[in-house]
């Protein structure tokens, strides 16, 4: 069985650059870190978000290893510190999980 975690933000499109330079940021704190989930990255192209729209997804075989994650994710300094420096950018964001259906 696995789970998705999603965040999703939308950011102030004008400063699209800069949202997504420092997204490059948390790509190499997720590579050189291996406890940091790995995610994909992706940007709305058409349907209900807006094209200013980041949306991270990360599968797990386990909810309880999902919510490790997400707990790693929330008290990681350097984590912190780059979200600090991209928060400025954010307009809003939120977190989904998903289950899968078991047929």
């Amino acid at each position: 069985m696995s789970y998705k975690l999603r965040f999703v933000q939308l950011f102030r499109q004008e400063y699209e650059k800069e949202y997504l330079d420092i997204e490059k940021q948390f790509e190499e704190f997720e590579r050189s870190n291996p406890a940091a989930p790995k995610g994909k990255r992706y940007l709305s192209i058409s349907g209900r978000d807006a094209s200013n729209t980041l949306i991270w997804e990360c599968d797990f075989d386990t909810l309880e290893a999902l919510q490790q994650a997400h707990a790693f994710l929330l008290k990681d300094s350097t984590h912190e510190a780059l979200f600090k420096t991209q928060v400025k950018y954010i307009l809003g964001t939120y977190t989904e999980i998903y289950k899968p259906i078991d047929g």
